[in-house]
């Protein structure tokens, strides 16, 4: 993992929790620059809120970032951020998939359903986004083929 990456991290109340553990692991890990775009307690929230600043956060940045997410399905937050054109986010509720969302879609947020893994997995499935890369080549074809202006 890059631990030199900037992370951008929001959530709904449903994933607040999840979304704490996350960034205590990720501090362990050695990763300084994350951002937190809220929210901020177990207080009821409209998850778009927080998941559109992590999408714009990630759209506009100069340097390198990745998002993460959280709500209670993650359904809500990951239709959210993939409004955004220059985002391509993955729902990812294992490990393999957060892989598989990094190698072969190059995605650059992972939606995770706060109510539907435990901490640990929450934390492993950052791990393996955060650790996989694009992959390229046949993938870096379907990819372009993604936005609406492909046609």
């Amino acid at each position: 993992m890059n631990q030199l990456i900037q992370i951008a991290i929001g959530s709904d109340h449903a994933g607040f929790e999840v979304k704490e553990s996350i960034k205590r692991h990720l501090k362990k890990l050695g990763y300084r620059d994350v951002s937190d775009l809220g929210t901020y307690s177990l207080a009821s929230v409209d998850y778009p809120d927080f998941a559109h600043k992590v999408a714009e956060t990630v759209e506009t940045s100069s340097e390198p970032i990745l998002g993460i997410v959280l709500c209670g399905s993650a359904n809500g937050v990951c239709i959210t951020v993939n409004k955004h054109e220059k985002i391509r986010a993955a729902l990812c509720w294992d490990i393999e998939i957060a892989s598989l969302a990094r190698q072969h879609n190059d995605a650059n947020i992972v939606c995770i359903p706060a109510r539907f893994v435990s901490k640990r997995k929450a934390n492993a499935i950052v791990d393996a986004f955060l650790g996989a890369s694009f992959e390229g080549g046949r993938h870096q074809t379907r990819v372009n083929k993604i936005p609406i202006s492909h046609k």
